[in-house]
């Protein structure tokens, strides 16, 4: 059962989320508060699998929350809700190392994906924010593809082929296949090449990826 915590400053939101997520058999919100000191106190409690987090929240809001929670409960995979889908909201959820960012104004099978891929140690964004993220990535992309491939350069060649294929949106089970490795393999080559290349997930290792021009020549084998 993926335990997850939820923390939203509007009662009827809380609740809204709450009652999609109790369709899915193998969730279950173990706690829910009002603002992000009341979800880090929470998180102390219940030790979540997955905390779900408003981003504008009162007393602590949703990003220094995650900051929180990371000192706190590292083990804790963090997922941003929203209704603000601006550059700034993006950009300062995937430095601040959670694992997917979902607007609420989403589909419900959204928010039960993105619990399930963060519980499984992968990442989610919406859809439309993911749009957003490669037109970021795009605007500077000479100079950002620049620096990005610099940075591969600390990668043997293997590490590359799984950043490519994890930067196309593969699960560890599906990159074990498409190379011929098994899945625990393929969750160290992750670990290392996060280590290597110091990003904090995998939301930022996909970014990466898409910088240093990686997803199209793996899609495209």
């Amino acid at each position: 059962m993926i335990r997850v915590l939820l923390a939203d400053d509007e009662a009827m939101m809380r609740a809204g989320v709450r009652a999609i997520l109790a369709a899915a058999p193998d969730i279950d919100v173990v706690a829910d508060a009002g603002n992000g000191r009341e979800a880090v106190e929470a998180a102390r409690v219940h030790r979540p699998d997955v905390a779900l987090l408003d981003i504008r929240m009162p007393v602590l809001d949703g990003l220094s929350a995650a900051a929180e929670l990371r000192r706190v409960v590292p083990d804790t995979a963090v997922i941003m809700l929203t209704t603000f889908s601006e550059d700034e909201y993006i950009g300062a959820a995937l430095e601040s190392g959670v694992s997917g960012f979902l607007l609420k104004a989403g589909d419900p099978y959204e928010l039960m994906a993105a619990v399930r891929a963060a519980y499984g140690g992968a990442s989610y964004l919406s859809p439309k924010v993911a749009h957003r993220v490669i037109q970021l990535v795009n605007d500077g992309q000479v100079t950002r593809r620049t620096a990005a491939k610099e940075r591969l350069d600390r990668l043997t060649p293997r590490e590359r082929e799984v950043l490519a294929l994890l930067g196309a949106g593969l699960s560890n089970a599906e990159i074990g296949q498409r190379l011929f490795l098994t899945e625990g393999t393929v969750k160290a080559y992750v670990s290392t090449l996060l280590a290597r290349l110091e990003l904090k997930n995998r939301v930022q290792a996909a970014v990466l990826a898409h910088e240093a021009g990686l997803v199209g020549d793996s899609e495209g084998e």
